[in-house]
């Protein structure tokens, strides 16, 4: 195939004869004259270049989506819908969204103005926005201050949930899963989206130098920031089995590798309070409609956000190449810094997650600079599981940004173990994690900095499970930690 088809503004368009590594945002502006989608950091921290695409979440369910055009590179559209600000006023004249800021003088400079919009835009087709915080949530990736953002705030409050009956309403109703299968060249470039593991295989086979994409919020940084283009990429999201997210009755997690983080996000609502709490503050709304699960954990960063509360709760990965498949702890799939157990021709299928066992404690936290859209200076996620009489029956503290690889406190966890689960025991155990780990310093954090700060969290987690065994953040909340 040499061109690329999807449908914007309600438009099909054939994008022949452009570098796969084109991004949607310099389509739109450069070829399209769509500049009402604006460019500040091309790097998905600001949200003034964000669009909607319409795609189906883990459950089947037909979504507008918000997402950052700076990191979509064009063969993820592939055969989806794709609206802009450009094309949201119709015959009967502005979108809501666009009325409900306008009423509430949300602008200012107006430049990040339709980077909001579209924020605006994806919350007037939602269903769930049924808590304060979840507004809060749906436009902290739009990082306009202009008007001191409580218009901002109470435009998304007039419209969230709305639903009118328009053609982007028609547009949910009638959608179908794209045919998003591809097999695109430009020159030197290469991009494939197989739609089965067999047509991977086969990918696999033939090219082996392939890096694959699930997701892209980290690659195409590569593109955008050091104005690199890979090769060849294969992308994974056009394979269904690597999409699904299923909640077992005893609330275990089967999660594929392609699943969304903000489909994570809702379903570990129901039976994980303790990665809902991480997954809250992963990223802006936009990154995680976008970035997965598969993406995050294959990275590889030893700063990454999902790694330590899914060891502590237990994670198996799940990996699958043409020879078969084997399970393995997740914190054995990280062998070095950027570096995973995975052998050439073998994916990340899945993580499975087991169901929490009795009389568990859990929590996770994330420390960064700011507390949105910031990168962990230290990340955790800590478990312990007790018998009836309090003891500690086994101990699960994972850490990241505290080595090459997130990473379990061997010697802290097996001085909680056998020991009553008081606040003596940790204290008298805390000291062991200078033993555990031995930091860098580095721009986000000192050594002595780190080293501190987790012996905080370990006192800080006894403080918050004292009185529930899984708490959940507050609605409003200064941190992470929420310790009286």
């Amino acid at each position: 195939m040499q061109s690329l088809h999807f449908i914007l503004n309600g438009t099909p368009v054939d994008v022949p004869g452009l570098s796969p590594t084109t991004t949607l945002l310099r389509f739109l502006r450069d070829r399209e004259g769509l500049t009402g989608t604006k460019e500040g950091c091309a790097e998905g921290d600001c949200g003034a270049c964000t669009v909607a695409v319409l795609e189906h979440d883990a459950k089947g369910r037909p979504r507008w989506r918000a997402q950052n055009a700076c990191l979509l590179l064009l063969p993820m559209v592939q055969g989806k819908q794709v609206v802009t600000v450009d094309g949201l006023a119709g015959p009967d004249g502005l979108h809501p969204a666009q009325k409900a800021l306008a009423e509430a003088t949300g602008s200012q400079c107006g430049y990040c103005t339709p980077g909001v919009v579209m924020a605006l835009f994806e919350a007037t087709y939602r269903d769930d926005l049924d808590e304060p915080w979840k507004l809060d949530a749906q436009m902290c990736g739009n990082l306009c201050r202009c008007t001191g953002y409580r218009p901002i705030r109470d435009a998304a409050g007039a419209i969230a949930g709305s639903c009118p009956q328009d053609r982007h309403a028609e547009a949910l109703r009638e959608a179908k899963p794209a045919a998003i299968g591809l097999s695109y060249s430009h020159g030197v470039q290469r991009y494939f989206t197989p739609t089965s593991l067999e047509v991977l295989w086969e990918l696999l086979a033939a090219h082996p130098e392939a890096r694959f994409v699930n997701g892209g919020t980290d690659l195409s940084l590569e593109v955008t920031k050091r104005f690199e283009t890979p090769p060849l990429l294969i992308s994974l999201e056009g394979i269904e089995a690597l999409g699904t997210l299923t909640v077992s009755g005893d609330g275990a997690l089967s999660i594929g590798a392609s699943v969304r983080l903000a489909d994570l996000e809702d379903a570990s609502r129901r039976v994980s309070p303790a990665l809902e709490r991480m997954l809250r503050y992963f990223g802006a709304r936009q990154i995680k409609n976008r970035g997965t699960v598969g993406g995050n954990l294959c990275n590889a960063s030893p700063i990454g956000d999902l790694p330590p509360i899914l060891i502590a709760l237990g994670a198996e990965a799940v990996l699958l190449s043409r020879q078969g498949r084997r399970t393995l702890p997740l914190e054995d799939f990280f062998l070095d810094y950027r570096k995973t157990a995975l052998e050439p021709g073998e994916i990340l299928a899945r993580i499975e997650v087991p169901p929490t066992p009795p009389n568990a404690r859990t929590i996770s936290y994330k420390l960064s600079k700011r507390r949105e859209l910031d990168i962990s200076s230290v990340a955790a996620g800590m478990r312990v599981v007790l018998d009836e009489e309090g003891v500690v029956l086994e101990a699960r503290l994972a850490f990241g940004g505290m080595a090459a690889t997130p990473k379990r406190a061997a010697k802290t966890e097996a001085a909680l173990v056998g020991q009553p689960w008081t606040e003596a025991t940790v204290e008298a155990a805390a000291p062991l994690l200078a033993q555990d780990f031995k930091p860098l310093s580095d721009h986000r954090g000192s050594s002595w900095y780190r080293s501190t700060v987790v012996k905080n969290l370990l006192l800080a987690f006894f403080e918050e499970t004292s009185q529930q065994a899984s708490p959940r953040l507050a609605d409003r909340h200064t941190a992470t930690a929420q310790v009286r």
